[in-house]
């Protein structure tokens, strides 16, 4: 039995609605046949040079390493919103992976994003725009969502074309719609079928 490809879930979540982001675009992924999610995260970044994070999170998905970037065929990538850009700790993650870039590892593969802000307009469309821009250097291409998935065009929470997204409100305690985790799964789902043909 030849075993399912994998996609890479790659996210960092402070608050908890990147990471049930992360697991909707993960059963997105998992409804195409012959692919799985790997999901994965990242430790947060210190300002204090002694505070380490323990080699393995205490709940949730393992931390990543440049080895999931190179064995997946695909990579979601997920951050919350800090001032209209990705988190510190996912772009930290990235600044990591001059090697892979050195070596043309990720040319060619999929990507597709995802992001949660705090209110409507807090930069949803700028993160995932500035998240682009490390897997653009490394030659991904990008995966959005097509205008052709109706949540887009009725949603009143998140959604964008360049990606899905959440409005978890100032106090990070709006749950995720129903239009928003139907836009995440229908990313997964694409980035799978993009990344299959890719493969191919």
């Amino acid at each position: 039995m030849i075993p399912d490809k994998e996609i890479l879930v790659l996210y960092y979540s402070q608050h908890g609605a990147v990471r049930q982001m992360a697991q909707l675009v993960a059963r997105g992924v998992e409804q195409v046949p012959g692919v799985r999610a790997r999901l994965r995260t990242v430790p947060k970044v210190s300002t204090v040079c002694e505070s380490t994070e323990p080699s393995i999170p205490d709940d949730g998905a393992p931390y990543a390493e440049q080895r999931d970037l190179e064995e997946c065929i695909g990579i979601a990538v997920g951050s919350p919103t800090r001032f209209g850009n990705m988190a510190a700790a996912m772009k930290y993650f990235w600044d990591s992976t001059g090697a892979l870039w050195m070596q043309h590892a990720l040319v060619g593969k999929p990507a597709a994003l995802f992001t949660s802000t705090g209110t409507l307009h807090g930069g949803q469309e700028s993160t995932l725009l500035s998240m682009m821009l490390p897997l653009l250097h490394h030659g991904l291409v990008i995966v959005g969502l097509p205008y052709s998935e109706p949540e887009l065009s009725t949603t009143r929470q998140g959604g964008t074309p360049y990606g899905a997204s959440h409005v978890a409100g100032p106090a990070n305690d709006q749950p995720i719609s129903e239009a928003e985790k139907k836009l995440c799964i229908a990313l997964g789902k694409r980035l799978a079928q993009t990344a299959l043909k890719l493969a191919a």
